[in-house]
C-alpha cells in the first residue's frame, strides 16, 4: 500500500501552426477531456495556483478531496510522503507535462525549481469553500529540503 494509488500520466502534446505558412508557432497540452477517461473523477473545481521562485507550498493533505497537478510554467517538484514513510518526487514543467494524482489523505508539497514564477493548473473532484476546514499543514521533519536550494 506504500503507493496509495499516486500515479503521474504524461500529457498528450500537439505542435500547433500558424494558418499562413504552416510554421511551428506553439504548443496545445491536452490536460482532460471527459472522453479520455485518464482521470478516475470528474473535476468540480479547476484552479491555478502559483508558485514563487525557491519557494514550498506546503507540506499538507486534503481530508476530503482528490487533485491532480500539472505545471504549465516553469518547473516544479511534488513531493509525496508515501503511507510506508517513503518519500515519492515527480517533476512536471512546461517541457514535460506531466499530470500528477494526489488522493485524499496523502500529504505533499510542490517545489518551484525555476528562477521565475510557475505555474500550477489543478483539478478537483470537490470545489472549495472557504472555511471548509478540509486542508491538514503537516511536517515533512525527515524530507531533505535542501537538495532543492
Amino acid at each position: 500500500m506504500g503507493k496509495q494509488n499516486i500515479k503521474n500520466i504524461h500529457l498528450e502534446t500537439h505542435l500547433t501552426k500558424d494558418v499562413d505558412d504552416q510554421h511551428v508557432n506553439g504548443i496545445l497540452t491536452v490536460i482532460w477531456r471527459d472522453w479520455d477517461k485518464i482521470l478516475e473523477f470528474e473535476p468540480k473545481m479547476i484552479y491555478l495556483s502559483s508558485v514563487n521562485p525557491g519557494e514550498i507550498k506546503g507540506p499538507h493533505l486534503h481530508t476530503k478531496r482528490n487533485s491532480y497537478f500539472v505545471c504549465i510554467r516553469g518547473k516544479v517538484v511534488f513531493v509525496i510522503k508515501n503511507s510506508d514513510g517513503n518519500y515519492e518526487e515527480i517533476e512536471s514543467s512546461e517541457e514535460n507535462p506531466v499530470l500528477v494524482k494526489i488522493p485524499k489523505g496523502v500529504p505533499s508539497a510542490h517545489v518551484n525549481l525555476s528562477r521565475n514564477i510557475s505555474s500550477i493548473i489543478a483539478l478537483a473532484d470537490i470545489a472549495w469553500r472557504p472555511n471548509d476546514n478540509e486542508m491538514e499543514n503537516i511536517a515533512f521533519n525527515d524530507y531533505d529540503w535542501k537538495k532543492w536550494k
